[in-house]
């Protein structure tokens, strides 16, 4: 893990809005924070690599980070982003592989670091941590799998709109993550396709597009345009 040392001032009330810990008791959460190791990442530093050794659960307090991979052919494949709170790469610390996927920091991040045995310390020990634990990675592996779905079987714009709708805050503005190129690639299209995409969109006047920011002007016409 890299980043440098730093206090954090929202201190340890903090991790209970990340959702795998939510719901925990104060005194958890303090032995949480006093056990774990903080740090700050720039725009750009690489949290973890993928392949290294999971051995720290990366709870991101602040900010937003990307997951990329690349493939034996050199492609490089985005996986998404995420942004604090919320714990990464939850499956590869508890069943003990590699990390699947580079994370890098997109926008400064404040994480607190959290050894692989005092997590599983922290599920063993307590039954109504476990269940948590449990209803979380279902809940995401159900949300994967309908991603998956999506990917695979649904065209470009559907893809596209879907993606939209999930990123769209209540004013509904989303910025492109990292412009079109790498938009392209987390939905699974060309550059080419993704461009024709938004230009039927902001033709059929649902959307406009500004120097990387997409405002939605017509949410319930694009939630058809998801479904296919």
């Amino acid at each position: 893990m890299s980043g440098s040392v730093s206090s954090d001032t929202a201190g340890w009330r903090s991790l209970s809005g990340v959702p795998l810990l939510a719901g925990l008791p104060d005194e958890r959460l303090r032995v949480l924070w006093e056990v774990s190791r903080p740090g700050e990442h720039p725009v750009g530093q690489v949290l973890c690599r993928a392949g290294d050794p999971a051995t720290y659960l990366v709870l991101l307090l602040r900010g937003r980070v990307s997951a990329t991979a690349t493939t034996r052919a050199g492609r490089v494949v985005r996986h998404g982003e995420w942004d604090g709170p919320c714990a990464l790469d939850k499956v590869a610390l508890i069943d003990g592989g590699a990390h699947p996927a580079t994370l890098t920091a997109v926008t400064p991040c404040a994480v607190r670091n959290l050894r692989r045995d005092r997590f599983l310390g922290l599920v063993d020990d307590a039954a109504s941590v476990r269940r948590h634990v449990l209803r979380v990675l279902a809940g995401q592996a159900r949300a994967s799998q309908e991603r998956f779905v999506a990917a695979a079987t649904l065209p470009a714009e559907a893809r596209l709109a879907s993606w939209l709708l999930g990123e769209a805050a209540e004013h509904g503005v989303v910025t492109l993550p990292g412009g079109q190129e790498e938009l392209a690639a987390l939905l699974g299209v060309t550059r080419v396709t993704l461009n024709r995409a938004l230009s039927r969109l902001r033709r059929d006047g649902l959307l406009t597009v500004t120097r990387g920011t997409v405002t939605l002007l017509a949410p319930e016409l694009l939630e058809r345009r998801a479904h296919g």
